[in-house]
């Protein structure tokens, strides 16, 4: 049988395998008794049962040793999705006009002043980690380095002091950091239907990362997928199936629901301190695009993962990125991207408890894509 990329990249995820092939035999009928004198017709038939039998047996054999073994523990293939549904679920999923035609928060519009006095009832111990990485000065995977100049000022009698400049391209994959709705577009749309055409150099006139200054204040779930397939990190091309997202929610005992924010441990971090750097676009864990209907089904408020959300290569020609795609642009829900769940996994792990306040503010620019962040998670 032929082996398909498919089965590989199930293989990758670690699971169990189990071959199970029945062999299903014939009984032939019972030859009429021979005279009790006729001693070479009976040797002659129990030679011939004998040997038939072994043949039978033989044959089982051959099954089993070319039989392959399922893709899934559960025999089931992966789910497979193609440019055609990516195309589709646009549409299908699609939050247009869920708000009213001018909305410009997308999902954010799930979290409520309920839902926001909720999440600060997670507070017992006022207890905070930081889900921010260290900027990085130098150039890593494929993306600019943060540029820190700090300079003196001049003194005033004993009085001195110094300042800074900061200049950073965040988007990428290096810097932790929040996309805002205009960050995307689809055949010249953003979410909501607006113009592609409202992006200019000096800012984007709708949907900009200050739509959303006054802060996300919700509660967060932390989906610890190294935990959940016993590895320290996940290896590239390993894709995070909804079964995956369900079977997380029942090992911690948690379920998601509207708006909530879902965040996604891969272990980048760890991966990339044991293994040094990589091609992060041809060989990264993340979301499979059939997670896409089940995020729009729990109404995630924000989602957010330790390297870019969408498993590389996503597998969907035309759609390198087609969570991101579809996220942004149908759903209108903003993505944390690069954070770092090193210090907050251990925390929870600690603490076996996977929910926290999560509180995320970007910086005010109008016209803005997106922002460099350092999210809270609060016990």
């Amino acid at each position: 049988m032929r082996t398909t990329a498919r089965t590989i990249r199930s293989r990758l995820f670690g699971c169990a395998f189990h071959n199970r092939v029945g062999c299903v035999g014939m009984a032939a009928g019972s030859p009429k008794s021979a005279p009790d004198n006729n001693e070479e017709t009976t040797m002659a038939l129990r030679w011939f049962v004998t040997f038939s039998g072994s043949i039978l047996v033989l044959s089982c054999l051959a099954i089993l040793a070319t039989a392959e073994a399922p893709a899934e523990p559960s025999a089931k293939a992966p789910p497979e999705v193609t440019t055609a549904d990516v195309e589709r679920m646009i549409t299908t999923l699609s939050n247009w006009g869920r708000w009213g035609k001018d909305d410009e928060l997308g999902t954010l519009n799930l979290i409520t002043p309920k839902t926001r006095r909720k999440a600060a009832k997670l507070v017992k111990d006022g207890v905070s980690i930081s889900m921010a990485h260290d900027v990085v000065k130098v150039r890593m995977d494929d993306s600019s380095p943060f540029e820190h100049e700090v300079m003196l000022g001049e003194n005033s009698g004993d009085v001195g002091g110094a300042g800074d400049r900061y200049a950073v391209q965040y988007h990428g994959f290096t810097h932790t950091h929040i996309d805002a709705l205009c960050h995307i577009f689809y055949k010249g749309r953003m979410y909501n239907g607006f113009s592609a055409d409202l992006v200019k150099k000096t800012g984007v006139g709708k949907l900009s990362i200050n739509r959303i200054k006054n802060g996300i204040f919700t509660r967060a779930i932390l989906m610890d997928m190294p935990a959940l397939f016993g590895v320290r990190y996940l290896e590239g091309k390993q894709a995070i199936y909804p079964k995956h997202l369900e079977a997380w929610e029942k090992k911690a005992g948690v379920k998601v629901k509207a708006g909530d924010a879902l965040l996604i441990h891969t272990g980048r971090w760890t991966r990339r301190k044991v293994a040094g750097e990589w091609k992060i676009m041809q060989d990264s864990a993340g979301l499979h695009a059939s997670c896409l209907p089940w995020l729009k089904k729990r109404d995630v408020a924000i989602i957010g993962s330790d390297l870019a959300l969408d498993v590389m290569p996503s597998g969907v020609d035309k759609f390198v990125l087609p969570v991101h795609c579809v996220v942004i642009v149908s759903m209108g829900m903003c993505i944390l991207d690069v954070l770092d769940f090193r210090a907050i996994a251990e925390e929870c792990r600690k603490r076996k408890r996977w929910e926290f306040l999560l509180t995320v503010s970007p910086l005010a620019v109008e016209g803005g894509t997106g922002s460099p962040i350092n999210p809270i998670g609060t016990f």
